[in-house]
């Protein structure tokens, strides 16, 4: 086989004389070049592929954290704004088991002033329920639902003591008036050691409001309601010592404070002249008394005419 080579100006030219073993040795060569250029070419093109999708896939998952992440302050934020609904709803309840205990109270005072015995009004007892089971109504409550379950709630605990506050106010305008009246000394001996008004803080020596009066006395000594009502705190309190509060209706309650020990507890209904507790000197107290309180409306007022009031 014979390959000549033309040169440029066609003036001269070389041939080639090839053999058959040489020109097959030459077209095995060519074809190991071809072969190891595609071979390159593919594993470039591998290569380059492979860059690409790696590329791809960090930027995927760089993606996904700041999604993550994102829902992840989601999850934070829903659990407070949760945990702020659920404080409000304790909240809620809280005040209406309050206002639940103090209607308790009240509904048992008057059960007992007006003698509704035999056990038909039962205020220390929950009311009986029943009935049959029903599966349809068993769902869960949601909490747009438990929130206006709640306000349903509270408004008939709220129309409740509107209707107790009037039956209490008839109650006190009649037959039961005497009996609520408010007359006498806390005290069966001892004597007015402080009287209501400003005077001379025994503790800082300085000019202070006194919102009661002191009978001194001693330790031990009984400590008597001075009207029939119903105890609405019974415990320690600041300042107080261990109190005693009583609601005798109409906006009238009277405190009896720095008690040694307490014999009544809240919810008990007390008569007139009962010993509710023992003189000691509890909390903010210089010795054995009884801080006494007449309070109307919340407001304090000046027990003096009270104690020397005719207790007929």
């Amino acid at each position: 086989m014979n390959i000549i080579f033309i040169g440029r100006k066609h003036s001269k030219s070389k041939t080639l004389q090839f053999g058959d073993k040489q020109f097959a040795l030459l077209f095995f060569l060519l074809f190991l070049i071809i072969w190891a250029l595609m071979f390159l070419g593919y594993e470039l093109n591998n290569f380059l592929s492979d860059k690409n999708e790696t590329s791809l896939s960090k930027e995927i998952v760089a993606k996904w954290k700041l999604q993550i992440d994102n829902q992840g302050k989601d999850v934070i934020q829903l659990k407070k704004l949760a945990k702020e609904k659920v404080d409000a709803l304790t909240l809620r309840m809280g005040d209406m088991q309050a206002r639940l205990l103090r209607l308790d109270a009240l509904g048992e005072r008057l059960t007992e002033v007006a003698k509704l015995g035999n056990g038909e009004f039962d205020f220390t007892t929950p009311p009986a329920l029943g009935g049959p089971d029903n599966v349809q109504l068993s769902e869960a409550y949601v909490l747009p639902e438990l929130n206006e379950s709640l306000n349903k709630l509270e408004q008939q605990i709220s129309n409740r003591e509107q209707q107790l506050d009037v039956i209490d106010a008839l109650f006190v305008s009649r037959t039961t008036q005497k009996e609520l009246f408010i007359a006498g000394r806390p005290i069966k001996r001892g004597w007015l050691s402080s009287s209501y008004g400003y005077r001379t803080d025994p503790f800082t020596g300085k000019r202070a409001w006194h919102g009661g009066v002191d009978f001194a006395g001693k330790e031990n000594s009984d400590v008597v309601a001075v009207a029939s009502g119903v105890v609405t705190y019974s415990g320690d309190r600041y300042g107080y010592g261990n109190l005693v509060e009583i609601n005798h209706g109409g906006g009238y309650t009277t405190r009896y404070a720095h008690c040694k020990t307490i014999f009544v507890s809240v919810g008990d209904v007390v008569k007139k002249g009962h010993v509710i507790a023992a003189m000691g000197s509890t909390g903010r107290s210089t010795g054995p008394h009884v801080h006494y309180e007449v309070r109307r409306d919340g407001i304090g007022i000046n027990p003096k005419k009270y104690i020397f009031r005719n207790k007929s």
